[in-house]
């Protein structure tokens, strides 16, 4: 994966910056922590610029969580809970579960929403509340644009620090990109023969 991300970005310059952070939030295995810090190299080698890595990035970020926020909002809770129990067991998810996370998210939503931009694997996901509890699309919009703006600006400078020394790590980045996959999916089964023995 680490390849393809990187010839995208290559080819397509900021385009493919926000197109990859875009694909991240809808698709999640797509890694920020890969597209970013590869732009963060790009600007320290001269290819790109600062303000732009992180404006592509940022703003592919927020239309791709404001996707899930649409689709949450436009499914209405009653829908999903219709799905939760006829194909929960697909999602590992039960209705006790989305009982529980609903209920975490109306205490605290404005804290889920700015911190979750910037949690793997949580980053799209935290959306989905967001549009089940109507949560105002202007405060959705300028949370998710702030908590964005934080985590890739974190990455685009860790990329542009490790300047040289991006091209070593890039050897072992890839190899680890595939592992962690490969675990999402051990876990996803996991979780589905135990949800089956319940």
């Amino acid at each position: 994966m680490f390849d393809w991300i990187t010839g995208v970005i290559e080819s397509s310059g900021l385009w493919g910056v926000f197109l990859l952070m875009l694909g991240e939030n809808v698709f999640p295995p797509i890694p920020s922590e890969v597209i970013m810090p590869l732009g963060g190299f790009l600007v320290q080698q001269g290819t790109l610029s600062m303000i732009g890595v992180i404006a592509a990035g940022s703003l592919g970020s927020l239309l791709g969580t404001t996707l899930w926020y649409w689709a949450a909002q436009a499914l209405g809770e009653a829908r999903l809970r219709q799905l939760i129990i006829r194909h929960g067991r697909w999602l590992t998810l039960s209705e006790a579960d989305f009982d529980r996370a609903r209920d975490w998210f109306n205490r605290h939503g404005n804290w889920a929403v700015l911190i979750g931009r910037m949690i793997p694997g949580v980053r799209t996901l935290i959306s989905v509340p967001a549009g089940l509890t109507d949560m105002p699309l202007a405060r959705f919009l300028a949370l998710s644009l702030l908590g964005s703006v934080l985590w890739v600006s974190l990455l685009t400078g860790a990329g542009y620090a490790l300047g040289s020394q991006y091209e070593r790590v890039s050897n072992w980045v890839n190899p680890v990109t595939n592992v962690l996959l490969g675990g999402l999916l051990v876990l996803y089964l996991y979780r589905l023969v135990a949800q089956k023995g319940r």
